[in-house]
């Protein structure tokens, strides 16, 4: 029998794989063992799924003037009496299909709140590394701006900004409502960040790995990105995974409001908010099926965003 070469006995010994860990991790086994996660995860990737891929998954492009009818608007449901097939949820005034439509709609609220939620995880893990890491004045300075914005309420400071925006750019395309909504929805939002990465910053910078950084000469904005950063992200992800929900529920609220996408580019907040117009005269399929799928993805990512947070804390382990 040959002997075993050191090239084999490092290839035997060596370290599984990222993803081999993780299916032997007890995240992994955390989640297969819930069916709330597994039910919850499934329901939000199959409306991230057919939100980013609509143009392929809706039978119809309710965005297409050229195909719209306006002899089939507000037609009923295919089930009830006077519906048709080739549209299954229903049209609108405008005759657009309704299930299509909120393919289309959901798409545009996920971009706006995916969006703004990573505009509120880089400006709040920044500035609360920062305070954490540097103390002092700049702790006070940034944590006094963290205490200004949490004592107004955050779809308040939504509507300004929304309205500032609207009243400086009153004709302003799809894609500036966009940016203005995306704005909006982050600058209330980075706060909880900010305070959770500064707490979780004041406990990491006095670990010895850090103290032994600054021995040798690495220089803070190094050690900040390469030593502290990696360990205080955890609670960010949870964090990240909740604000989701809120956010899709926030860009809804606006769009109710007014200060949303334009009816040419409904998201689904949009949607509800015409489709209440039409509530009275019978039309309620215009409202309950955009709040229905709102209601899934948003109640599917809390539910998944509770599960992480109790498997990334060993505590409950």
């Amino acid at each position: 029998m040959p002997a075993a070469t050191p090239a084999s006995l490092a290839a035997t010994s060596a370290a599984p794989g990222v993803w081999a860990r993780f299916f032997d991790g007890d995240v992994w086994h955390s989640f297969r063992s819930s069916p709330m996660a597994m039910g919850a995860a499934i329901v939000a990737l199959v409306c991230m799924f057919v939100a980013a891929f609509a143009g392929f998954v809706a039978p119809h492009n309710p965005f297409d003037l050229a195909t719209l009818e306006l002899g089939d608007s507000m037609l009923p449901p295919a089930w009830l009496e006077g519906g048709r097939a080739k549209y299954l949820l229903g049209t609108d005034e405008q005759g657009r299909d309704v299930f299509s439509a909120l393919m289309y709609g959901a798409r545009i609220s996920l971009l706006i709140s995916g969006a703004s939620v990573v505009v509120s995880v880089l400006l709040g893990v920044s500035l609360g590394l920062l305070a954490g890491y540097a103390g002092g004045r700049v702790d006070a300075f940034i944590m006094r701006i963290c205490d200004v914005m949490l004592s107004f309420p955050s779809i308040l400071i939504a509507l300004l900004i929304a309205g500032v925006g609207r009243a400086l750019f009153p004709s302003a395309h799809d894609s500036l409502a966009f940016g203005v909504l995306i704005l909006a929805i982050a600058l209330p939002g980075w706060v909880q960040y900010a305070r959770t990465v500064r707490g979780s910053t004041m406990v990491e910078r006095n670990k010895e790995y850090v103290q032994a950084a600054r021995v040798v000469g690495v220089p803070p904005t190094r050690i900040m990105l390469r030593h502290v950063l990696p360990n205080v992200l955890g609670p960010v992800l949870v964090l990240a995974t909740i604000h989701v929900a809120t956010a899709i529920q926030t860009e809804a609220t606006l769009s109710f409001l007014g200060v949303g996408m334009s009816p040419t580019s409904p998201s689904l907040g949009t949607f509800i908010s015409e489709g209440q117009k039409q509530l009275f005269s019978g039309a309620w399929w215009l409202v309950i099926f955009p709040g229905t799928m709102l209601l899934l993805i948003a109640l599917s990512i809390n539910l998944f965003g509770d599960w992480l947070r109790d498997a990334l804390n060993p505590k409950l382990r």
